[in-house]
Formats: C-alpha cells, structure tokens, sequence
C-alpha cells in the first residue's frame, strides 16, 4: 500500500480572507485533518480554517497536543509522539494536513515534525501561508523593509539579555509574556516602534509607540521595530 502524504499547511495569521486557494483545496480533498492541541475544534488554526471550509468540522480532527516548555528533552519527547500519531495514517494510506497558524515555515511546531516523519520514511511537504509580520505591517499600513533595508526576525524572548543594535527593521515575535523586558529594549533602541495584536482576528489590536504597548500582552503579538527616517 502507498503510504500517505503528510503537509504542513499555514492557514494565514486570523483573518480567513487571508487563507491561500490551496490550503482550502487541501482540506477539502483530505480526510485527516490534524491540528496543535489538545480539543482540536478550540484551536485558532482550526477556527480560521473553519470560517472558509465549514466541511472541516466533518473530517476526522486529530489532536497533536505540544505543550509550550523549555525543556529541550520534554519537547523532542514530545515531537516524536506527534509524529508518530500522523504516521499511524500515513501507514493507513491516508494524507494528513496539519494546519498551522501563518506560514509553515516560520517558528512553526509541524517542521519540528517533518524531520521526525522524514527519518522514518515518510514523504512530507510545506504548503506556504500569509506569514503574522506580512499581514501586521499591512493592517499598520507601512512596508517593512524598502530599498536595501535589511530585515530580522526574532523571538524576543531570545532577546531579553542582549540589545536591539542590527540596522534595520526588526520584527519581534513571541513577545507577549516578557512585554515589559522587551518594551525597555525597545525604548533603547531608538527605533520607530509599532505592534498588533491577534492580528486579523476579533480581538485584534494596534499599538502606535512603545509607550501605547501594555506591559502585559497577549501570545500573538508582533512587534515592528525601524529605524527612524532619516531627514531629507
């Protein structure tokens, strides 16, 4: 028997609109539709995806459940568990999609997956989605990068003992747990700071300066930080 297919597919950053053509053909013509946690159907991935393709709620929803810690052990434990709950339909023949939030190659937990499932043989492929920055810097209304700007993107997180000194436009994700560390980086910086909040969903919120920030936000907030214009 031929062994199914697994894709990663990025369902964009909240808005539906926002879902590509194929990531809608996708899950229409599959039957396993797998998704980061533990109650599928509570899942933000599965609530965009829901909104464009309501056939979604009758396909068979597969929970992989990959809790946010630090232990490096606890998350490969937890990798290979995932993986090896998509490859029990693999064997069955069947495709698996799993959906993701943005775009399946940026911080994204089923890439994580995808080297498991390729050791073991397995044949996986990446559906591109509308990535958070893309769509933030859009709902802001600037670009994020002109002419021969360079760009960083980072988890901040990662940042919090270090400055914020590359040339550039920063673009700062995960941020939301360490705000008030990372807005005292900023401020540093002297850069031209803007942030949104749950973009594209209901919740969405935008921030215009470091100072509009609140110390404390959600998971799902991208900051964009530039240098400032210079004086023509």
């Amino acid at each position: 028997m031929k062994k199914g297919i697994a894709y990663g597919v990025g369902v964009g950053p909240g808005d539906p609109e926002l879902m590509t053509l194929k990531a809608c053909r996708l899950i229409r013509e599959n039957d396993v539709i797998a998704l980061p946690g533990k109650d599928p159907k509570e899942t933000v991935a599965y609530k965009i995806a829901a909104a464009v393709v309501p056939e979604l709620a009758d396909k068979e929803l597969v929970p992989v459940y990959m809790p946010m810690v630090m232990d490096r052990q606890v998350q490969r434990e937890n990798h290979r568990k995932g993986a090896e709950t998509i490859a029990k339909y693999l064997d069955q023949g069947k495709n698996v999609v799993y959906l993701t939030l943005g775009d399946s190659t940026v911080y994204c937990t089923f890439t994580y997956l995808q080297a498991i499932l390729e050791e073991m043989g397995y044949e996986t492929e990446l559906v591109s989605g509308i990535t958070s920055f893309c769509a933030a810097a859009a709902r802001l209304g600037i670009p994020i990068v002109e002419w021969n700007e360079p760009m960083h993107v980072m988890p901040a997180l990662h940042k919090l003992d270090r400055g914020l000194d590359q040339e550039g436009t920063c673009v700062l994700m995960k941020s939301g747990s360490h705000m008030k560390e990372v807005k005292d980086i900023l401020r540093a910086s002297g850069k031209e700071v803007q942030m949104v909040e749950d973009c594209g969903m209901a919740s969405e919120k935008v921030y215009r300066s470091v100072e509009e920030i609140p110390d404390e936000a959600g998971y799902f907030s991208l900051i964009i930080a530039k240098d400032p214009k210079e004086e023509k």
